[in-house]
């Protein structure tokens, strides 16, 4: 009996062992699960955008009577490009005194938009006619024309595509051989979508956008459409140098070379070039 005994209790305690250790292995295992499987790691937050204050470097003329629409720093002179039918106009202009040594009329009805330089030729976009205008960097006559869909309000490039705003939040990359577009973002603060983008510039790696009547510049990741940055150009202008509603913030311009950052409005009759200076 005691033998039986014996026998029954190595049998039990032996069961007990088999079992501790397939509970041991299946924690196991459904640990490893939960550590590889993305669906139970916890959302990654994206980083909120960079608040930007500025300090101005220096302050330039600028033609009260340009009704700037698209703003490009080349070999130490501005070019500028003007709206409003019958006022419009691709411009290029002396930093130091404001003066404008070289321009080209659009005729009526067109409203000129944003302008870029790329491979030695100046695009300019139209607002409503679905039509821009191309010409030669020295020269500045026109030798081409290209097509678009939509509005077009702003316009810069990163050295290959024509980067182009149309008053959504969408910008739009478009090939400037064959004027396909070859990929569009989406402009969002968070979740929120960045509508009324204005004037653009290319600023090391990433896109600078005026927001119609609004003083602030997003900054934004051109591969995401990510807000990255804002910033507050509250109180550049001093008041009274304007009455109209529309001359607003509009004209971004940056030296690269020079690592310099120009701003200025519709029929602002001051230019800034400024530093940023980072809040958050």
């Amino acid at each position: 009996m005691f033998s039986m005994f014996r026998i029954r209790l190595l049998v039990t305690v032996a069961l007990s062992l088999a079992s501790l250790q397939c509970n041991a292995g299946a924690n196991s295992e459904s640990s490893t699960n939960k550590a590889s499987n993305p669906a139970n790691k916890p959302a990654e937050t994206a980083a909120a955008p960079v608040k930007y204050g500025y300090e101005i470097v220096h302050i330039y003329p600028h033609d009260p009577a340009a009704f700037t629409q698209g703003l490009v720093f080349t070999d130490g002179k501005l070019l500028e490009g003007t709206g409003q039918p019958g006022r419009s106009s691709l411009r290029e202009v002396e930093l130091q005194s404001g003066h404008v040594t070289k321009k080209v009329d659009l005729p009526e009805p067109y409203f000129g938009e944003g302008i870029a330089l790329l491979n030695n030729k100046i695009y300019q976009l139209t607002w409503q006619h679905q039509i821009g205008f191309i010409y030669d960097a020295q020269k500045f006559e026109q030798v081409g024309k290209f097509n678009y869909t939509g509005e077009g309000w702003g316009l810069t490039t990163d050295g290959h595509s024509l980067i182009l705003s149309d008053g959504s939040n969408r910008i739009r990359f478009i090939d400037p051989d064959s004027f396909q577009v070859t990929r569009t973002i989406a402009v969002l603060d968070d979740k929120v979508p960045v509508n009324e983008l204005n004037e653009l510039e290319y600023v090391n790696g990433e896109i600078y956008a005026n927001i119609w009547h609004d003083d602030r510049i997003a900054t934004i990741d051109p591969q995401t459409g990510r807000v990255t940055g804002w910033i507050d150009l509250t109180g550049i202008l001093p008041p009274g140098d304007v009455q109209d509603e529309e001359a607003v913030l509009n004209g971004i311009a940056f030296d690269q070379s020079g690592n310099r950052l120009f701003v200025t409005g519709k029929l602002w009759p001051r230019l800034f070039e400024i530093k940023l200076k980072r809040q958050s």
